[in-house]
């Protein structure tokens, strides 16, 4: 069974939709009282709307913003409807509507032409906006999807995105999400449209995805709300982790006027560098290793080993996850000389399969240092490969060590299809991407796993073409340290990243922040609208899969969970903060990590300030400070 809406009982519930429609915004906006900010002129919100449309068809020829637009589908859901259309799977049981909401579709062309069943044709920017009823709060929150977007259940008819839904339900807000001019399909690598089928580079969606996407979605989410409840936002806010924190540096970077505040998680900037840098695990394992990967076992051994040895820094005792970048700069654990990890045979004391081999601690060493050059790795007493400046030689750095080195050593075909899809698109060679069952998908060729044939001169290419063609990609990286225009504007921005975060490595985090705040006149003068949060024993987009490897530590604390029903989206804690000062002119300060059980607190400064240990139990915050 699929859940629907019948005809007869659909034009009664827009009916009295229609009713409370007219009385709850009304009610809501009244109590607001603000003038919008996102409006280009001083219209009050808190007047009766004048004018409040139906969710119903009407507005397809209701809304036409410009030539490009089209509105696709309209659905009205009621208070106690599950969020789910024809095609939605019973399993998981979708949520349910706790206030009533209108879903309304949308496509913004032109997108770009070609044969039907090339991933490189599109029709236009897909759209899926929510408008609660009753309960809107006089704001508008957008997302994007991580990876290379192109989620197809935002354009679908039959499908939707109800995590963005719930936010609309259940918090009061106008939401919204882009799958970024694209879609991807079943077994075909999600980055296969950035090829046409003559292999030239698309551009056109490339573009879209970087910038044009996002700004189509704040323009017209503002539009759709002005037009349906008669009057604009108060506010509009951004947020999202990994791509789609990337996006909120591009909006900062390059439409600093489209929302008032931005909420960024572990954001995967410099993505031709980046995505690029996450299949260097399995290059060192084609080269060094015979293309056998570690095991499991061995890949928890060697991190937990790091971290016994580094995650002492802050207070000498073991945490099992870092509480500073500090921590990750000064570790110096070095796997070829620790006879707790090597095998017998190799002249160490590990008698278990799970040891390792000299040749397998080497390229350990060489993963968590990061790609370079020629493939080399110094030793970790001399460099880490976790200073923010790198010599020329080093093209990117590591993965942190002690973090779970089975996430990218051995990862998930799906995962690793999206980082090779860079490496086939850097290069303009779709064979070079990953095979089945995540396939690169090209006329000209398929993925045939050929990344794996690189030697390491060849990926240093692919890596120095990626940069060199930004402006053909898009500009996909949006690592443009100027945002004054976005301080200018008065919005402000805070940037939450994990410090065990095995995919967006912290210190290219850190090495934005020191840019942008030297572009906009030092730490000082940058934290009066953009504030960074580095966040202890936190994995990519909070995922504890991605995170600290098993047996680390069975409680680490946590910044803060996820709203209900919500996803890996938005921290409540943090976005709330967020709102206080944007709104209200109340910057966040210092927020508190607390583990599951309550038992370990611990301080999330302000970079570039540091936690101090003062002394005393070693699990209350009380006993540390910023520094």
């Amino acid at each position: 069974m699929h859940y629907s809406i019948g005809v007869l009982e659909q034009q009664m519930r827009r009916t009295r939709f229609q009713a409370l429609w007219l009385t709850g915004v009304a009610i809501v906006l009244a109590g607001c009282g603000r003038t919008s900010s996102t409006s280009g002129d001083a219209t009050k919100v808190g007047a009766t709307p004048p004018n409040v449309l139906a969710c119903d068809d009407s507005l397809i020829s209701a809304f036409r913003p410009d030539i490009y637009t089209t509105v696709t589908l309209v659905h009205l859901f009621r208070q106690g409807d599950h969020l789910a259309l024809s095609g939605t799977p019973e399993s998981p049981e979708p949520p349910v509507a706790s206030n009533d909401a209108c879903l309304v579709k949308l496509n913004v062309g032109p997108g770009n032409p070609g044969p039907d069943d090339a991933p490189s044709t599109s029709p236009g920017i897909g759209i899926e906006v929510w408008l609660p009823a009753a309960t809107w709060n006089g704001r508008i929150r957008s997302v994007m999807d991580g990876g290379w977007a192109g989620s197809p259940d935002v354009s679908s008819l039959t499908t939707l995105r109800s995590d963005v839904g719930v936010w609309a339900t259940e918090r009061g807000y106008v939401t919204s999400i882009t799958d970024s001019g694209h879609t991807s399909r079943p077994g075909q690598s999600t980055g296969s449209f950035t090829l046409n089928p003559d292999r030239s580079i698309n551009t056109t969606l490339l573009t879209d995805l970087s910038t044009r996407a996002l700004h189509e979605m704040a323009v017209k989410t503002k539009a759709l709300a002005n037009l349906v409840y008669g009057m604009p936002a108060a506010y509009a806010y951004f947020a999202g982790c990994s791509s789609s924190g990337r996006a909120g540096y591009s909006l900062a970077q390059n439409n600093p006027t489209d929302f008032n505040g931005i909420f960024v998680e572990d954001p995967s900037i410099n993505q031709t560098q980046f995505f690029s840098a996450l299949v260097w695990p399995n290059i060192v394992t084609e080269r060094d290793l015979r293309g056998v990967p570690l095991t499991a076992d061995q890949a928890n051994l060697v991190s937990l080993a790091a971290l016994s040895a580094c995650s002492t820094a802050l207070n000498g005792s073991y945490d099992g996850y870092y509480s500073n970048l500090s921590d990750l700069v000064g570790c110096a654990y070095d796997a070829s000389t620790d006879p707790l990890v090597l095998c017998i045979s190799d002249g160490g004391t590990n008698p278990t399969p799970a040891c390792l081999s000299r040749a397998q601690a080497f390229a350990v060493n060489k993963m968590w240092y990061g790609p370079t050059v020629t493939g080399a790795a110094p030793s970790p007493a001399v460099d880490n490969g976790y200073n923010l400046v790198r010599t020329p030689e080093h093209l990117w750095w590591g993965l942190p060590r002690g973090d779970n080195l089975s996430a990218t050593a051995i990862p998930s075909a799906q995962l690793l299809s999206i980082f090779t899809d860079q490496i086939a698109l850097s290069l303009q060679d779709p064979t070079r991407g990953s095979g089945p069952p995540f396939q690169f998908t090209n006329a000209s060729g398929n993925g045939m796993d050929g990344w794996k044939r690189l030697s390491y001169s060849q990926y240093a290419t692919a890596f120095v073409l990626g940069k060199l063609l930004g402006p053909a990609f898009g500009n996909i990286d949006t690592d443009n340290p100027d945002i004054r225009r976005f301080r200018d504007s008065g919005a402000k921005m805070i940037t939450l990243q994990g410090l065990n975060d095995v995919l967006v490595e912290p210190a290219s985090t850190a090495d934005y922040y020191h840019r942008s705040s030297a572009s906009a006149g030092g730490f000082e003068r940058a934290q009066q609208f953009h504030r960074l949060y580095f966040a202890p024993a936190r994995g990519h987009c909070d995922s504890p899969a991605l995170g600290l490897p098993p047996g680390a530590n069975p409680n680490p604390p946590d910044l803060n969970q996820a709203a209900p029903n919500s996803g890996d989206i938005v921290r409540t804690e943090v976005f709330d903060a967020l709102i206080a000062w944007v709104e209200n002119g109340t910057a966040p300060t210092t927020f508190t990590a607390t583990s599951p059980d309550n038992t370990v607190t611990r301080p999330v400064c302000i970079y570039p300030a540091e936690v101090k240990y003062l002394g005393g139990d070693p699990n209350l915050a009380s006993n540390y400070s910023c520094q």
